[in-house]
C-alpha cells in the first residue's frame, strides 16, 4: 500500500501561482510513476500531469503545457505540480496518483485549488 499526503492547494488570483506537494509513504520504493488529477463537480477526473520515476519523463494536458510543471523533490517520494499563469478554468480538486506494478493506483484525498477572475 501507499499512503500519499496532499499539501498546497487554496485561493488565487487569476495569473497567480500555487505549488502542490505529494508525500508517498509506505510501499513507495515500489512506484513507476505519479501525478496528478483534477476534478470539477459534475465531471471526470481528469489527468493534468505525471512523471514516470525511472525515466523522469514527463506528460501534461495541452491545457496547461507551458504554465504547469511537475517535478520530483531530492526524497523521490514526493512530486511537485508548479502552476504559475492560473486561470478560472483551472479550478478543482487536484489529486495526487501513483503507479505502481500490476495496475495498482493510489489515490491522495485531494487539495482544492480555486482561481478567481
Amino acid at each position: 500500500q501507499v499512503q500519499l499526503v496532499e499539501s498546497g492547494g487554496g485561493s488565487v488570483e487569476a495569473g497567480g501561482s500555487l505549488r502542490l506537494s505529494c508525500t508517498a509513504s509506505g510501499s513507495a520504493f515500489a512506484i513507476l510513476a505519479m501525478g496528478w488529477y483534477r476534478q470539477v463537480p459534475g465531471k471526470q477526473r481528469d489527468l493534468v500531469a505525471s512523471i514516470i520515476t525511472k525515466e523522469n519523463v514527463t506528460n501534461y494536458a495541452d491545457s496547461v503545457k507551458g504554465r504547469f510543471t511537475i517535478s520530483r523533490g531530492n526524497a523521490k517520494n514526493t512530486v511537485y505540480l508548479h502552476m504559475a499563469s492560473l486561470k478560472p478554468d483551472d479550478t478543482g480538486v487536484y489529486y495526487c496518483f501513483t503507479d505502481r506494478q500490476y495496475g495498482r493506483r493510489s489515490w491522495g484525498d485531494g487539495t482544492r485549488v480555486t482561481v478567481s477572475s
